[in-house]
């Protein structure tokens, strides 16, 4: 069975993903598995970059095919930041609580009580052989300064994906039919599922 190496130890979207790799033939691996890994440098301009950086290097260092994402938030008042500086708005050891903090602060400067926002996952698949298989998926809605529920992670709780309702109260199934990384991986599902027969 092939194996395919998830460029993460985030436990949160490694659970995500093996969700919607379920039905997949391959064994689903995290950088977990591999003990003490150097980082991939991400100096992409863009998610679709970053994303294959990553995918590329652990592709080439683990010598199994990589799955990478990169992803973030997108908010139209601060010209779309945070963008790719999303895990790190607030600095490099900044967690999900100092970054909205920092979100919050920035639309105070400048006197935003909410903005239109989206979320954007760029997905890259980079094999052995050097195939490469990019996907991405965004999801519209709004950014507001009153956080709603407890579940997901990141800016999860302030970003708004209809008047009353935060990406934080959605359950993870729910979350996984909606969210910009469910809809990347769903598009490049049948991709690797093609790839893998």
């Amino acid at each position: 069975m092939k194996k395919i190496v998830l460029a993460t130890k985030n436990k949160d979207k490694v659970r995500e993903i093996k969700e919607i790799f379920a039905e997949l033939p391959a064994e689903i691996l995290s950088l977990e598995n591999f003990g003490d890994l150097p980082d991939a440098v991400e100096n992409g301009k863009t998610f679709e970059e970053n994303a294959t950086i990553k995918s590329k290097f652990f592709a080439e260092k683990l010598k199994i095919a990589c799955l990478a994402d990169d992803s973030g938030l997108e908010v139209d008042a601060l010209n779309g930041l945070p963008g790719i500086f999303s895990a790190r708005f607030a600095g490099f050891h900044a967690d999900d609580k100092i970054n909205n903090q920092k979100l919050i602060e920035e639309l105070e400067k400048i006197g935003v009580e909410e903005s239109k926002a989206n979320y954007k996952c760029a997905i890259s698949f980079y094999d052995v052989d050097g195939t490469e298989i990019l996907t991405v998926g965004i999801v519209d809605g709004v950014i507001k300064k009153i956080p709603k529920g407890s579940g997901g992670f990141g800016y999860d709780p302030y970003f708004y994906i209809d008047e009353t309702k935060t990406m934080a109260e959605l359950t993870p199934e729910e979350k996984n039919l909606i969210s910009h990384r469910g809809i990347a991986l769903r598009k490049i599902l049948p991709k690797l599922r093609e790839r893998l027969s």
